[in-house]
């Protein structure tokens, strides 16, 4: 089992930036791939950006250029830097931590947190 909790969202104007973080615990011996989401209202979840336990990131392309992922184990923490932020990028953003199966004992599985809303104005 593993626990999500993000934190960070809130009110940004235009142009500003934003550091979202999310606390993480349980047992992470399956995790392989973490990740952020974020879902606008009337639309489906969408990615953002990924980070394998190797360091390996992957970006939407829509937000390469503006966002960093990183994870920090010592911590057990996962980071979501976002600059240049634009009103269209309004979001609850989601943590994600995803067992892909590897591994005795693992199985595919998906973990969530509850999501922290980020609002930009314009």
């Amino acid at each position: 089992q593993v626990h999500l909790v993000e934190s960070g969202g809130g009110l940004v104007q235009a142009g500003g930036s934003l550091r979202l973080s999310c606390a993480a615990s349980g047992d992470f011996k399956c995790i392989s791939l973490m990740g952020w989401y974020r879902q606008a209202p009337g639309a489906e979840r969408e990615l953002v950006a990924t980070i394998t336990s190797d360091g390996d990131t992957n970006y939407a392309d829509s937000l390469k250029g503006r966002i960093t992922i990183s994870g920090d184990n010592a911590k057990n923490a996962l980071y979501l830097e976002m600059n240049s932020l634009k009103p269209e990028d309004t979001a609850v953003y989601y943590c994600s931590y995803h067992d892909r199966g590897w591994g005795t004992g693992c199985h595919l599985y998906d973990y969530w947190g509850q999501g922290t809303q980020v609002t930009v104005a314009s």
